[in-house]
């Protein structure tokens, strides 16, 4: 066999590899993290997109109460306290995400029909959720404004995101989170909205959970052993 040929083959066998590889790691990064019963169990907004073309269930434990958690998900989004994830390179496309490393007392007032964006007002992409449901400290559904058709006319997917805090073992909760999405089945909506969005979406949404997670389990240390507050976010002040 000639050179092109045992590299033409070579190429073959590691594209079959990696196909292999995603194949099998796939159905592991839907649920990462998540328990058998929380995987099946049902969350706020599974009735708002009843035939998701992807689905995610991930899951924490975290090691404070769902009152202890809950401040961290009532200041969620851009020109709030942020995603919890990997800044930079979110900003990286222009997101403009700072995520607080505090409680701030005038993000957490979150009502139903506020906007939730992942990225500025003023971004080309128009990323953003509305509160479709905000049960404190337990539940909380962001929603795609409009109707699916509004979203796929503007080549979005529709999308909703659920987080549920629930009680574990004494004084620890278990933080769900679920994203449902359907879109136009086309090729390059396959593409763009489940095979290229899976992995990222596992990756940003893992960092997520485990910031929320040492944020939460950092203010409840600070707390019982008596430590100042944390700093404020720039122009807030931190609660304590």
């Amino acid at each position: 066999m000639n050179r092109s040929g045992s590299t033409a083959l070579a190429a073959g066998a590691g594209v079959a590899a990696a196909g292999a590889g995603f194949v099998y790691v796939r159905p592991r990064l839907l649920v990462w993290g998540a328990l058998p019963q929380e995987i099946g169990a049902p969350m706020a907004g599974d009735e708002v997109v009843p035939l998701a073309r992807y689905r995610s269930t991930h899951g924490i434990s975290i090691a404070a109460t769902a009152t202890e958690v809950w401040p961290w998900l009532a200041q969620l989004g851009q020109g709030r306290g942020g995603l919890y994830s990997y800044d930079r390179l979110e900003n990286l496309f222009g997101c403009g995400i700072h995520s607080a490393s505090s409680v701030v007392p005038e993000w957490q007032d979150l009502g139903v029909g506020d906007d939730v964006r992942l990225v500025p007002a003023d971004h080309p992409a128009p990323l953003r959720f509305q509160v479709a449901l905000a049960e404190p400290p337990r539940r909380l559904l962001l929603v795609a404004p409009g109707t699916p058709d509004d979203a796929f006319r503007a080549g979005l997917p529709y999308v909703s995101w659920s987080f549920q805090v629930n009680d574990h073992l004494r004084g620890c909760s278990r933080l769900v989170v679920r994203l449902r999405s359907d879109f136009r089945p086309t090729p390059t909506g396959l593409l763009a909205n489940k095979y290229m969005l899976e992995p990222v979406h596992w990756l940003m949404e893992r960092k997520m959970l485990l910031g929320i997670k040492r944020r939460a389990e950092q203010r409840v240390e600070r707390r019982s052993t008596g430590r100042a507050a944390e700093p404020a976010a720039k122009g807030s002040s931190a609660v304590a």
